[in-house]
């Protein structure tokens, strides 16, 4: 057959044709990539919180009473024993009079019984002693006379009314002599009722005390919830105090996140007001329950006390450092991928071909995890966005740059 000139020009665009197609396949797919990096990798678990204080102190009244003076406001400081609140105390400062009055009386009571009462039983015990004796002698005298004929039954008779009369008499000149000796009956009575008048009066002083409130504590007024005029009601605060203690941080993650905590962990903080100024604190308390209705674990974190400008009920940003390694290897998270048994790999460029490495993961940031096996330091991890395989030829395409000027701490958000 006659190769025309036509034929020859189809020939020659056929031929280009498969060069080009030819080439392209050579060129490879195009693919965005990212480098492994080595550095600094810190995992963290990321929350939010508010400032409490330890010693945050409700004043208020144990009974009924109308407020008089308030003495402090809002940011006032206070000290230990500073009376604050002073209520109404007609009523508890005459049962105080009416009460010391009890006592002097009872002390009055042992005074007599110990320097008047006492001796006097004493002596009236000896006048029965020796009007007994009298009396017995002057029976036995009868009786002899009475035997001899000189004198009458009825004299003896008399003699003896007289002598059993003596004997009663000195009965009950001993029992009272008794009862006001220092460990007898009317003294211990005397000094029971002084003891209860005591009481009463402690009891009294009390009262009045419990009518003016004072700080518990060097600390800083931040409600004031009365005036004076007001009616203060048992156990509803009039003044809350902060203050002289340790200030903590009150946070809660998602549960989640719990098996990355541990009591003593550090954290970096910083409240919503200054959210320049970074200060740390410590993970003290981990709920030992989940929250149903939530699904998150309370905890608490004890902030340093050079920290001096927080205020109470302040929101914080709180990233507790679970984890670091000073040399990690960090890939982007999404690079990696996983098969359909669940193991983890990557597709790596090597050479101009799609290269399939298993890997192992460590620590879990945001963006960010450790590979510790299966890739090294500067090696390019295909991204998934590209649909290659493995042992697909592959041409970069674009580079993603690794994050810059952000602190070296991704964590979890909880």
């Amino acid at each position: 057959m006659k190769l025309t000139r036509t034929h020859a020009l189809w020939a020659g665009i056929l031929l280009v044709i498969a060069f080009g197609v030819l080439a392209f396949a050579l060129r490879g797919q195009p693919v965005e990539v990212a480098v492994v990096t080595q550095g600094k990798m810190q995992q963290s678990v990321v929350t939010s919180g508010r400032v409490v204080d330890i010693t945050r102190t409700e004043l208020a009244s144990q009974s009924t009473a109308r407020i008089e003076r308030i003495t402090v406001r809002e940011g006032d400081q206070v000290e230990p024993g500073q009376i604050l609140v002073q209520l109404r105390a007609d009523e508890a400062q005459a049962a105080l009079a009416q009460a010391h009055a009890a006592v002097q009386e009872a002390q009055a009571r042992v005074r007599q019984i110990q320097t008047v009462q006492g001796p006097v039983s004493t002596q009236q015990l000896a006048q029965a002693r020796a009007a007994n004796l009298q009396t017995q002698q002057e029976l036995g005298r009868t009786q002899d006379l009475l035997n001899q004929g000189f004198v009458s039954q009825s004299r003896l008779d008399e003699a003896r009314r007289a002598a059993d009369a003596a004997t009663a008499a000195l009965l009950a000149a001993t029992a009272q002599a008794q009862g006001d000796t220092p460990g007898g009956a009317q003294l211990a009575l005397a000094r029971a009722g002084l003891d209860q008048t005591l009481a009463a009066q402690k009891a009294a002083a009390a009262r009045l005390d419990q009518l003016s409130l004072r700080a518990p504590l060097a600390a800083t007024v931040i409600t004031r919830a009365a005036d004076p005029g007001d009616t203060a009601q048992p156990g509803k605060a009039i003044l809350i105090l902060v203050g002289g203690g340790e200030t903590r941080i009150q946070a809660s993650v998602d549960e989640k996140n719990l098996k990355f905590l541990k009591l003593g962990q550090t954290a970096s903080a910083s409240a919503d007001a200054y959210p320049q100024q970074h200060f740390s604190a410590e993970l003290t308390y981990i709920a030992p329950s989940v929250d149903a209705q939530r699904g998150t674990v309370d905890l608490k974190l004890r902030v340093a006390p050079t920290v001096d400008y927080l205020l109470p009920d302040m929101t914080v940003s709180v990233e507790i450092v679970t984890a670091q390694v000073q040399s990690a290897l960090m890939l982007p998270t999404d690079a990696i991928r996983r098969d359909a048994n669940g193991a983890l790999f990557v597709l790596v460029n090597r050479a101009g071909r799609a290269k399939e490495v298993r890997v192992q993961t460590g620590l879990q940031g945001i963006g960010s995890t450790e590979i510790t096996q299966g890739l090294a330091a500067g090696e390019r991890v295909i991204l998934p966005a590209s649909n290659v395989r493995d042992g697909d030829r592959v041409r970069e395409q674009s580079t993603r740059t690794p994050l810059t000027g952000v602190p070296p701490m991704p964590g979890f958000t909880s």
